[in-house]
């Protein structure tokens, strides 16, 4: 395989990570500690996220509750829930926030299931411009005769083959996680 391409093969790795972790933060039928760790939480004038800053567990199907190790910062985290995409009010408990999740309607998994193809949709297009960077170079080595015009085909081959494997990739991630958010 061409070294562009093994050394560009990182990025299509990361392109993946990325989609993975960002679809985490989808909310489905049962609730997840990930849903709210990456929640980034404004206390003593630094930011960081939730998950260094408390205990996170999901005791029921559908709540959550995070026990700061600091109730000096519950006011920051319940802040930082608040302003979040969640739509959720915090309750405060003491020491504890609790965060109680409603059942999902149909028309909201719905909803979901669009915001999960736009975000595969994204990594898809992150994949083609890489693709195409990488297209590029390898034209770039045929004009300046580092490689034959056989070795670019053999190449270009190569890099489409790899991108249709992320493709497939990308996809097969997609098909799991809106199985997961339809499934009551």
């Amino acid at each position: 395989m061409n070294t562009i391409i093994v050394d560009n093969k990182k990025q299509f790795e990361k392109t993946l990570e990325f989609l993975k972790e960002n679809i985490l933060l989808l909310r489905t039928g049962r609730i997840s500690p990930s849903l709210v760790e990456k929640i980034m939480v404004e206390s003593y004038g630094t930011k960081s996220e939730l998950v260094h800053l408390a205990a996170i567990s999901s005791p029921e199907p559908r709540s959550i509750s995070i026990k700061p190790w600091d109730k000096g910062i519950i006011k920051d985290i319940e802040k930082a829930l608040n302003n979040s995409d969640l739509n959720i009010n915090p309750v405060i408990d003491e020491d504890l926030i609790r965060l109680n999740f409603p059942q999902l309607t149909e028309e909201r998994r719905k909803e979901l299931v669009k915001i999960l193809h736009k975000k595969l949709e994204e990594s898809r297009i992150s994949l083609r411009r890489q693709r195409d960077k990488i297209k590029d170079a390898i034209i770039n080595l045929e004009k300046t005769k580092e490689i034959n015009e056989d070795e670019k085909f053999i190449s270009l081959k190569e890099l489409d083959d790899l991108i249709r494997e992320y493709n497939d990739k990308i996809k097969d991630i997609g098909e799991v996680k809106e199985k997961e958010i339809m499934t009551i």
